[in-house]
């Protein structure tokens, strides 16, 4: 990975970290998904990288979501 990028959080499930990605991304701050699962078996882990000028930008607005808001769909 690039130096210039920071892992700010590793998931197990693949939606998870597209949903946190998005969110990222929708507040400005550059964010790659890097999935390491395994294709046929589905275990490993999946790493959320953003830019190092937004890491802890990044990280405050994940720590004022918990996991269970980011992948609720009720309004």
């Amino acid at each position: 990975m690039n130096p210039n990028w920071t892992k700010v959080k590793v998931f197990t499930n693949p939606l998870q970290a597209e949903i946190v990605k998005q969110m990222l991304v929708e507040n400005n701050i550059p964010a790659v998904v890097l999935n390491k699962q395994d294709s046929s078996y589905h275990f490993g882990l999946v790493e959320l990288y953003v830019d190092n000028e937004h890491t802890l930008e990044a990280t405050a607005l994940m720590d004022s979501f918990n996991d269970e808001e980011l992948l609720s769909n009720e309004d």
